[in-house]
């Protein structure tokens, strides 16, 4: 059987970095647990509750606290609900699901449904972002706005090119233990060493030691079930992307879907900050 954690102890070694997180963002929560039919979700609600809802899938092998903390700037504007992707570190159910069928969408359908919404804006990054594009594809009609930042699922590039160029400085780091070749590593992904600050060193060390790394993104979707979501859909790409390449994602989406609001990072990576005026422009989208 697929697990999360390498052991009892992982699991508590991240359960611990999960909460310490959380009360690092110092904004009050609720904890929600919702049925799906994969097992019971974790979700946090926070924000403005009088605000639009806002659902948010976290990065693969990472937090929903750790990817909240990006954006708390829209706190003020949402009611924001920020959930634990199943078969990653977090307080869902340890149900491993398949990134290569349908059934993440599945997952994230059954959440909206158990939040008790009939549709919902929805943010997701990376592996969230394929989280989202499984759903678009599931239940369009659930959709009401989709922000896909950095996301797999519409243009991957091949798993083994990524797997050499960031498996062999991860090889030596689990020989030597030394940071300095799990930061030759991450920087496949973040392009200069900048990018990396504590926390997010933090996130990819402890998701690494202590986690069962998910290598593989939610696969490409099928083009024609893709283009069934009407919604509005902000894409935010990354030029130096090395996991889903910015250009070749943006000409994907245009071929597909019917309405669409394209961004390209110029000069950043997959692990990149999203400049003040795009964030901007997410809170304007989202709300107007």
């Amino acid at each position: 059987m697929k697990k999360v954690y390498k052991s009892e102890n992982s699991e508590k070694v991240m359960m611990e970095l999960y909460d310490k997180q959380l009360a690092k963002l110092d904004i009050p929560y609720e904890d929600l647990y919702i049925d799906t039919r994969f097992g019971k979700t974790h979700v946090i609600r926070t924000g403005n509750p009088d605000g639009k809802p806002v659902l948010l899938f976290h990065g693969g092998n990472s937090t929903a606290p750790y990817y909240l903390s990006g954006f708390k700037s829209l706190l003020r504007t949402f009611s924001v609900y920020a959930v634990d992707t199943m078969g990653h570190p977090g307080k869902s159910a340890k149900t491993v699901l398949s990134a290569k069928t349908m059934d993440y969408g599945i997952w994230a359908s059954d959440v909206i449904t158990g939040l008790g919404f009939e549709k919902m804006s929805c943010m997701g990054g990376s592996y969230g972002g394929g989280v989202l594009v499984k759903l678009m594809c599931v239940s369009p009609e659930k959709i009401e706005k989709s922000v896909l930042i950095v996301p797999s699922g519409i243009a991957n590039v091949s798993t083994a090119n990524v797997m050499f160029s960031m498996g062999i400085p991860m090889v030596i780091y689990i020989i030597t233990k030394s940071d300095r070749w799990m930061i030759k590593s991450v920087l496949q992904m973040a392009i200069e060493e900048k990018n990396i600050d504590e926390d997010t060193f933090e996130m990819v060390k402890c998701s690494f030691d202590n986690a069962v790394v998910k290598a593989g993104m939610p696969s490409n979707v099928p083009q024609d079930v893709f283009r069934k979501c009407t919604a509005p859909t902000f894409l935010i790409a990354a030029e130096k992307d090395c996991l889903f390449p910015g250009e070749k994602v943006i000409a994907k989406a245009k071929e597909i879907l019917p309405n669409l609001k394209p961004i390209l990072l110029k000069g950043q990576g997959h692990l990149c900050t999203l400049p003040d005026d795009v964030m901007e422009e997410v809170r304007e989208f989202l709300e107007n």
